[in-house]
């Protein structure tokens, strides 16, 4: 491990950023390096720091410990912060799972500013807050990877442009795809695509992150990555209502399949490309999440289908169905595109409280029979 005084400088002038261009707006056009985005030397990280305490930032900082690195992970909750610290464990966020003595918490943005590498995982919707306190403390050209995954509800806007605004010049990457935190923290297997415009960033990071049994395979469509974390969520909603309706295997297989359609027009017309949508982290991802009652958006739409409200749920829970709150932006720019998206609409319609879910599944199945596309 490299100490204080000989850390490699990270590759901070390979900045990728979010152009604040007038018209540019969630599209791979926003995403530019500021220099040669293939090019850059690989660089060994070796410490990390982790901005969010919950099961998933928790996990991954299990995983980079277990493959060496240094680790500071930044909870808000002082009893998240003890318990780590104190007796390896999170119970309010991942409970049963003992963690690595030498992953340290700390209620301080400020101590995250020496690490190498952050990785962004606060929730989607409190991404903004963060980061902007954040800004006080990070040195210019930090590598940070978004983790989280969600569109922010009151600008609809990607969380890379959310970053672009608050944390200007760090450097961008985008960690996602199929992975629940329990079992990457157990050391089951798993695999996630890491999407940066720089190869060279890619592959260091790449290698920093992964470990055994996290494989990590890098793209350089950040656009992709994102969309389709945060669509994937809003569908999970639909997947698990159709499983409280006790509607079966085949209503199951239809609306996940439509979904992915959904998901695929949605992801093209923001710029995405087909073969990432087609990868870990847009149909896998899918697949994963719509799948299983792990799943926090399906188990949420589930318990909507079995008849219970949304509030009674929200408030029996601690973590955060990001698909809640992500629904509203995505529905907004598919209306402002022309993009056709029935089902995030019906899901939307029935979490803002403006169609029941029998209304919202009639409307669905009452849609006139078209082409398959």
């Amino acid at each position: 491990m490299l100490s204080a005084g000989d850390k490699q400088p990270g590759p901070g002038k390979q900045s990728l950023r979010l152009s604040a261009a007038k018209g540019c707006r969630i599209s791979v056009a926003c995403w530019r390096g500021q220099a040669g985005q293939t090019g850059s030397q690989a660089v060994a990280f070796d410490s990390f720091g982790i901005v969010g305490g919950g099961a998933w930032g928790t996990a991954l900082g299990q995983t980079l410990r277990q493959a060496g690195r240094d680790v500071v992970l930044w909870a808000r909750e002082s009893e998240v912060v003890e318990e780590i610290n104190a007796e390896h464990r999170n119970t309010p966020f991942l409970p049963g799972v003992h963690l690595a003595p030498g992953l340290r918490a700390t209620g301080n943005l400020a101590d995250l500013a020496a690490q190498e590498v952050l990785l962004m995982v606060a929730p989607a919707q409190h991404v903004r807050a963060v980061a902007t306190e954040l800004a006080r403390h990070l040195p210019d050209g930090r590598p940070v990877v978004i983790c989280a995954k969600g569109l922010e509800r009151a600008t609809s806007k990607l969380l890379g442009e959310v970053l672009a605004e608050t944390l200007p010049r760090a450097t961008q990457a985008v960690l996602s795809g199929p992975s629940f935190a329990a079992d990457v923290a157990r050391g089951l297997p798993a695999a996630l695509s890491l999407a940066t415009l720089d190869e060279g960033l890619g592959r260091s990071l790449a290698a920093a992150i992964g470990y055994r049994h996290l494989r990590i395979y890098w793209a350089n469509d950040p656009v992709g990555v994102q969309l389709g974390g945060a669509v994937k969520n809003v569908l999970a909603i639909a997947a698990g209502i159709v499983e409280g309706k006790g509607f079966g295997a085949s209503a199951h297989a239809a609306l996940v399949t439509r979904g992915f359609a959904e998901l695929r027009r949605f992801g093209e017309a923001l710029g995405a490309r087909p073969e990432t949508l087609m990868g870990l982290s847009g149909l896998g991802d899918l697949l994963l999440t719509c799948g299983s009652p792990q799943s926090r958006n399906m188990s949420l739409g589930r318990a909507l289908g079995q008849g219970q409200a949304l509030d009674q749920v929200l408030g029996n829970r601690r973590s955060v169905a990001e698909g809640v709150y992500t629904a509203a932006a995505i529905v907004k720019v598919a209306t402002q595109r022309g993009i056709e998206m029935p089902i995030a609409e019906a899901v939307q319609a029935i979490v803002a409280g403006t169609s029941s879910v029998e209304a919202a599944i009639e409307a669905l199945l009452s849609r006139p029979q078209r082409a398959e596309s």
